[in-house]
């Protein structure tokens, strides 16, 4: 007998407007950000005040087109290629450490030809991609840790190490953190998480003081006197850029912190300069933005027609709400200083390109999942 599947498929070709309508709205006023964070920065480098203005907004567009293209592709594409996807993203990993280009003391970027991008950023989404294939795949075996957690820690294990050595401790520990977010939404049992993430705080914990500048960072943040005065400074010109915001802010293009007091303003604390000119207000909408996608992805993850889905869901979700909300954390003084880019805001086309194509992903597994549904039409007389 000819069995009849009961799952209704949803219409192809629904947009989740609250993923997408939030996300391309940070996407297009960030380019204003950007320009006004950086355009002095430009003037004296590239002698255009202009020029990464024109670099973001190319990327944003980009970054929109394959957001929308992705969209288009079903999901349970990347489930067939995941490995293929993570294994060159750790041979880009690789390269980095043997011939990356060193800024400021980090080996990040990677040269191929006129392109530039750190392999960081495709292989957080890499992975997330391939432990969604190891933790759906076992089914009733994810309660048995050499089913589940070890496959998982076998990739996970060196991505994290590649990344830390770069040095790139903060993305690193996200990656981690992430992976075990995702275990926990596989139904792997609390005490395995629990030794995970034991192991990895102890060795984050000695890895965080093995270097002078990562001990200089937890000084500043903890308020100590011995801390390194630029690591102090950078903080307290951030704190200061919000204070002269205060609830409406100063007004576009009217930053002060941005012209020389406030290093990577259009980069890693560009939320700084969004809060000197837009105020309050102005960082309250950009957080909500963020809490509208993280609640609208744990519904897609929730109602995912299958655990792949569900675990492709949860992983970007959180990668997206991890980064936004540290990012926050850092330039407010709530956290020690990272070097975490804000999602779709701050400058930086590797963020920018693999987040848009993250969140295209999403769109296609919510349409997958019927979250958004129009509303049928009454019926006419």
């Amino acid at each position: 007998m000819n069995t009849v599947s009961t799952v209704q498929q949803p219409e192809q070709g629904h947009i989740d407007w609250f993923i997408l309508l939030p996300v391309a709205a940070l996407l297009m006023f960030s380019v204003a950000f950007v320009y006004s964070a950086s355009a002095t920065f430009a003037a004296v480098k590239f002698g255009s005040s202009e020029q990464m203005f024109w670099n973001h907004a190319i990327r944003v567009l980009l970054g929109i087109a394959l957001m929308i293209g992705v969209a288009k592709l079903d999901y349970r594409f990347w489930e067939r290629t995941s490995t293929s996807i993570l294994l060159v993203a750790i041979g880009f990993l690789a390269l980095v450490l043997l011939t990356g280009t060193q800024i400021k003391g980090a080996a990040r970027w990677v040269h191929l030809g006129p392109i530039n991008f750190q392999p960081s950023e495709l292989a957080k989404y890499a992975l997330v991609l391939h432990c969604a294939v190891l933790l759906s795949t076992v089914k009733d075996k994810t309660r048995n840790w050499k089913s589940t957690v070890l496959p998982v820690m076998a990739w996970t294990a060196p991505v994290c190490l590649l990344i830390a050595l770069q040095p790139n401790l903060s993305t690193a520990s996200v990656v981690l953190f992430v992976v075990i977010t995702m275990m926990f939404l596989g139904d792997v049992r609390p005490i395995h998480l629990g030794v995970i993430l034991a192991i990895g705080l102890v060795a984050g914990s000695i890895y965080a003081v093995s270097a002078e500048y990562r001990l200089q960072r937890l000084l500043a943040f903890i308020g100590s006197s011995q801390a390194d005065a630029a690591v102090v400074h950078q903080s307290n010109q951030a704190l200061i850029a919000f204070g002269n915001g205060g609830i409406t802010g100063l007004g576009p293009g009217q930053s002060r912190q941005r012209d020389w007091f406030l290093p990577e303003s259009y980069g890693d604390f560009i939320f700084s300069i969004v809060g000197e000119e837009y105020g309050f207000i102005g960082i309250t909408l950009i957080i909500l933005c963020f809490v509208l996608i993280m609640w609208r992805g744990y519904m897609v993850a929730r109602k995912a027609p299958d655990p792949f889905g569900r675990l492709v869901a949860g992983g970007i979700t959180t990668t997206i709400a991890i980064y936004a909300f540290v990012n926050a954390g850092v330039t407010c003084g709530l956290l020690p200083t990272t070097g975490l880019p804000m999602p779709f805001i701050s400058y930086g086309g590797s963020s920018v390109l693999f987040s848009t194509i993250a969140i295209g992903v999403l769109l296609n597994v919510s349409a997958h999942a019927g979250v958004y549904r129009r509303k049928p039409k009454p019926p006419t007389s």
